[in-house]
């Protein structure tokens, strides 16, 4: 099949996983009442930063792959950026909602899921920060314990959801949001476990190869 194809593939498969919860919410949104308007956005953010989030969990595994398919490091700029948008304006708006008091943002639900989600936040944001700061040594030469962080931040999100989304609490897209949150949890344990564990054996058996030959 042709690359074209493959691209064409891949954009409507990101569209469609991104597009549908949002849809989905937004579809649902009764906009005719102008002081509704905060508090039916906030959640749309959160959908599409956890739903591009998840793009990002897949395309670990499927790096090598997509790499010659697309251009892969601008797909995840591109959709870092909004995502980083869309992490500080979801907790921005929900706190602006309650008149930015930090005790009644726990009126939203659960404590433990409001906690889940200020922790995931704070570990997303390493990302952005270690990005950020990646020309000094410290954080370049921590960059993947960087990435194992914010995904931790991510994984944390999906239970923060899936407690207090309200539009994940039942119906179909709760069934996609626990599908989401299945294959993103094993998208993580293939690319930072078993997929690092490869790796190193690799290089491992490189460095046995090498002294082999120098003796």
């Amino acid at each position: 099949m042709s690359r074209n194809f493959h691209k064409t593939w891949l954009a409507v498969f990101a569209l469609v996983a991104v597009g549908l919860p949002v849809w989905t919410r937004v579809g649902s949104l009764g906009w005719q009442s102008r002081p509704d308007i905060i508090p039916n956005l906030f959640p749309v953010f959160g959908l599409l930063a956890f739903s591009l989030l998840w793009l990002h969990a897949l395309s670990g595994v499927f790096e090598p792959w997509l790499r010659r398919q697309i251009n892969f490091d601008k797909f995840v700029d591109s959709t870092s950026l909004v995502i980083l948008i869309s992490i500080i304006l979801h907790p921005l708006l929900a706190w602006a909602n309650v008149n930015f008091s930090f005790k009644d943002l726990f009126a939203y639900g659960e404590a433990r899921a409001i906690w889940l989600g200020i922790f995931g936040l704070l570990l997303l944001l390493t990302y952005d920060v270690g990005k950020f700061l990646k020309k000094y040594k410290f954080f370049s030469r921590n960059w993947t314990n960087i990435l194992t962080i914010s995904t931790v931040g991510f994984l944390l999100t999906f239970f923060h959801s899936l407690s207090l989304g309200s539009d994940l609490q039942s119906g179909f897209l709760r069934k996609v949001w626990i599908f989401y949150g299945v294959t993103a949890i094993f998208a993580t344990i293939y690319t930072y476990g078993y997929k690092r564990r490869l790796k190193g054996s690799g290089n491992q058996a490189d460095h046995h190869y090498a002294d082999k030959i120098e003796n």
